[in-house]
């Protein structure tokens, strides 16, 4: 699989997930505009991996909950490769602006996910329309637990932020299908980045004895396939979904988590095996 002369965004990509996909495509000799928002050092080591793949691309500042912002990031694109074929909208605010309870959390809080999400995938999708010839690909990651179950109390922000964002997904794919643009979504299961790049994984943000649990609990085999997952598992399927054998696929949510979405939870595993 080759993407030569290919071009892409991805937001948030000076880490975590959004660089494992950066990465993945720059393998296939995608160039990439990295986004980030505050670290632009994290940034620029993201960008001397795409050029150590032998590929090529540039850095964007832009904060995705500003979409003043979003729209200087899609000049700058426009500037500096004249067209897209990818856009991946991936950035997601931090959890502390977020992460509360459904009883006490704020509006500011609510804004910070839905203007993270659900708006910025919005904004983004008709900008990157408009930079699309026939045939381009557009991608949210999303989290489709989150929109769908309530057990995670302090994740309702989010998690309501995630379900406007599916919607979207097939909104726009409808909207683009007549131009061959498919539109689709990525719901990773647990995923864990490197240690210590807390940023880049919504568990490294998490207390070490929460990590260490979930970690164990995947393990032992509410993951099917007995692993958290990684930003490369992410990358790969972006790769895959931007592919050309990908052309008939859009509207779409694709779970990327070893199979974590297809267990029973009513019962304990123990009695689920016989």
């Amino acid at each position: 699989m080759s993407f030569k002369d290919k071009h892409a965004l991805i937001t948030g990509s000076s880490r975590g997930i959004g660089r494992g996909i950066a990465l993945k495509l720059a393998e296939q000799g995608v160039r990439v505009a990295v986004n980030y928002f505050q670290n632009g050092s994290a940034a620029n080591d993201t960008l001397d991996r795409v050029r150590e793949r032998g590929s090529d691309g540039f850095t964007v500042q832009a904060d995705v909950s500003r979409p003043e912002e979003i729209r200087r990031m899609f000049e700058k694109v426009g500037e500096e490769f004249g067209k897209l074929d990818f856009f991946v909208s991936n950035a997601r605010t931090s959890l502390p602006r977020f992460y509360q309870k459904p009883l006490e959390i704020t509006v500011e809080q609510w804004d910070s996910a839905m203007d993270s999400q659900a708006k910025a995938f919005l904004i983004g999708a008709q900008q990157s329309a408009r930079l699309m010839g026939d045939g381009g690909r557009v991608i949210a990651i999303t989290y489709a637990p989150g929109s769908r179950t309530g057990s995670w109390q302090p994740w309702v922000a989010m998690g309501s932020a995630k379900a406007a964002l599916d919607s979207l997904v097939r909104y726009f794919a409808v909207a683009l299908g007549p131009r061959r643009i498919t539109v689709n979504g990525i719901s990773p299961g647990g995923i864990f980045g490197p240690p210590n790049v807390i940023e880049g994984s919504v568990l490294r943000a998490l207390p070490q004895a929460v990590q260490d649990a979930t970690q164990a609990w995947h393990e032992g085999g509410w993951t099917p396939m007995r692993r958290l997952g990684t930003p490369e598992d992410i990358g790969n399927a972006v790769g895959m979904l931007c592919s050309d054998e990908a052309s008939f696929i859009t509207g779409q949510i694709l779970h990327v988590d070893g199979g974590a979405s297809i267990m029973d939870s009513i019962f304990p595993l123990e009695i689920q095996r016989g």
